[in-house]
């Protein structure tokens, strides 16, 4: 049984006053979610993304298709119990303490005031809400909330679990916590289904994504088999290299190109089919230190830009009949 499942699954609006015309928000989306998975749904912004969790969510109906969670269909309340939400943009009572606002939702699925205290301390310490727990929500900075509302969303010990950019106005430290914290949940079996438009969080977390361009699905399986992102070359990026050592390694053909980044600092690109570990045996041998070697891949802004044109899609359709 698939964790999440929809089929032909279409959102449209209508836009204008004068003479309003359908926005298709969501075209036809088929999506099928293992269970016990991290799943990428990327996309850029607009691309139909928060519209689809908000069908999953009910927080909006869908003109056309049908969708369902743990099988059963959307909405079904025996199954609402087992889920978590983050939306992009939570917003909570802002004369409430972080302790005070978690308390309250495990309440309200029927946590103990001793469990509730349990749960609520432990889950705060994970996502690195320290002594401002007894702070006002109105004292907390975006990211600070960002870590409350990822809490909230797991507070019930979800089977499923939707997060909507989770990683938005955190700083690093707290993207490496966020991103333990998923694959935790992830490990006790539990599915995680996160949208996001970066793409190196999916590289980290998932083991399948989707990627939605224009309302529609341009692609969906597993990162790692997907044509478009598989590596295209080597950058290593190393300091103290000499003008001489430079030319050697470029005219012998090792180095496609190399770009200047300070005195003696230079990005060199190798073609993917070079051996990396042997120029940099070469060049430490020489007296150059090696800063990183990371493989060249296409950008997932290159592959939206690549999908829907230079152009955004035209997604209005006919004038809506009066």
């Amino acid at each position: 049984m698939d964790a999440i499942r929809t089929e032909a699954l279409t959102k449209d609006y209508r836009v204008g006053f004068w003479r309003p015309r359908r926005y298709l928000a969501l075209d036809s989306l088929t999506l099928h979610v293992r269970q016990g998975e991290v799943f990428g749904f990327l996309g850029p912004n607009g691309a139909g993304k928060t519209t689809t969790l908000k069908l999953l969510m009910q927080l909006i109906y869908p003109s056309s298709g049908r969708a369902e969670i743990l099988g059963r269909p959307v909405g079904d309340v025996s199954v609402k119990r087992r889920l978590g939400y983050l939306a992009e943009n939570p917003y909570f009572y802002d004369y409430l303490t972080a302790e005070e606002l978690l308390q309250y939702f495990a309440g309200l699925f029927g946590y103990s005031a001793v469990e509730r205290r349990r749960r609520v301390s432990q889950l705060l310490d994970e996502v690195g809400i320290g002594a401002e727990r007894r702070l006002q929500l109105r004292r907390f900075s975006k990211g600070m909330l960002q870590r409350v509302g990822i809490a909230q969303a797991v507070i019930n010990d979800p089977d499923v679990v939707f997060f909507d950019e989770p990683m938005s106005g955190l700083d690093p430290l707290g993207r490496r916590e966020i991103r333990e914290l998923i694959l935790r949940l992830r490990d006790r079996g539990c599915t995680v289904f996160f949208s996001s438009h970066v793409l190196s969080d999916a590289e980290t977390l998932c083991s399948r994504v989707a990627i939605l361009a224009g309302g529609r699905l341009a692609a969906a399986g597993d990162l790692s088999e997907m044509l478009a992102f598989q590596a295209r070359a080597w950058e290593l990026v190393v300091t103290g290299l000499s003008d001489t050592v430079l030319e050697k390694v470029t005219t012998s053909g090792q180095v496609v190109r190399a770009t200047p980044l300070g005195a003696q600092r230079y990005a060199l690109e190798l073609p993917l089919s070079a051996a990396p570990d042997r120029l940099v045996t070469n060049l430490v041998a020489h007296g150059a230190q090696l800063v990183s070697l990371n493989p060249i891949r296409e950008t997932l802004e290159d592959f939206f830009v690549r999908q829907t044109g230079a152009a955004p899609r035209d997604r209005g359709l006919e004038p809506v009949a009066r």
